[in-house]
Parts: C-alpha cells; sequence; structure tokens
C-alpha cells in the first residue's frame, strides 16, 4: 500500500488541490481532473483503501450511501438523463486508492460503454464449479 503521502488522493484529502464536492466524516469527492463529462466526479473513502475488498464492511453502506446521493445530484447539478458509476480494482485503476466513477450521462452523448469479450462456459460442470468457488469465497469472507 502506498503512503498516504504519495497518494494523490490522499494528498486531497489532507487538504492539497482539489474541486470537492462531497466532505464527511468518512468520504470525500472531487471533480476528476480528466473526466469524461463536465461533471464527472471521484468518490473516495478518506481513510486510505487500495480496492473494494480492502473496504471494511462497517464503512460499506455509508460509502455506496454517499455514491447513491452523488448520482443523484450529478445527474441532477448537469441536468443529465442518467449516470455512469464504476469502480475498478487493481485493472485500469489509474490511482490506487478506492474510488467511484460517477459520471453524467445523456442519451447520444457517445460514451460507447465497455466492449468486453463475451465467453461460454466450455461445460455445464465447470459453470457448476465457478459457481462453487465464487460462493465459497463469499463464505470465507463473511465468516
Amino acid at each position: 500500500m502506498p503512503s498516504q503521502t504519495a497518494c494523490a488522493f490522499c494528498a486531497i484529502v489532507a487538504g492539497g488541490e482539489g474541486h470537492v464536492v462531497l466532505d464527511d466524516e468518512g468520504c470525500m469527492a472531487f471533480l476528476d481532473h480528466r473526466p469524461v463529462f463536465p461533471g464527472h466526479c471521484l468518490l473516495i473513502p478518506k481513510p486510505h483503501f487500495e480496492t473494494l475488498t480492502d473496504l471494511p464492511p462497517d464503512r460499506v453502506l455509508p460509502f455506496f450511501a454517499n455514491a447513491q446521493s452523488l448520482a443523484a445530484a450529478v445527474e441532477a447539478a448537469m441536468g443529465a438523463e442518467g449516470t455512469f458509476v464504476a469502480i475498478n480494482n487493481r485493472v485500469s485503476q489509474s490511482v490506487p486508492h478506492l474510488h467511484v466513477h460517477v459520471v453524467p450521462r445523456k442519451k447520444k452523448d457517445g460514451l460507447r460503454g465497455f466492449f468486453w469479450p463475451r465467453l461460454r462456459y466450455g461445460s455445464a460442470e465447470e459453470m457448476g464449479d465457478t459457481q462453487a468457488r465464487i460462493r465459497e469465497a463469499l463464505k470465507r469472507r463473511r465468516s
């Protein structure tokens, strides 16, 4: 985990430069300096957690309650028809500090979304094995 002084988002929390739109006890949101569209915000937990899986369970609800409020606010403030809300965990995560992107959207705004390759499972057994592995990982995480 990078030190808080080396993390760009921790620097904003510490009072560095950032166009803050939300600041409460546990979270901060600010405008992305390279927005997809104007109004694109980043919501972060104030303490440094690298990914969603690092966020302690007692912080999940307040964090996502803020994401919900921010999505509504961005939509209203920007006259948007909706929002795109996303998190990258490690892959494509340009700053290794958990952050939720909230991007205002309008129909025909030119954003094409993600072009993910779609694959099929090799067999029903492979699909069942995958299901069991994920369920087991969830069970371990909850214990």
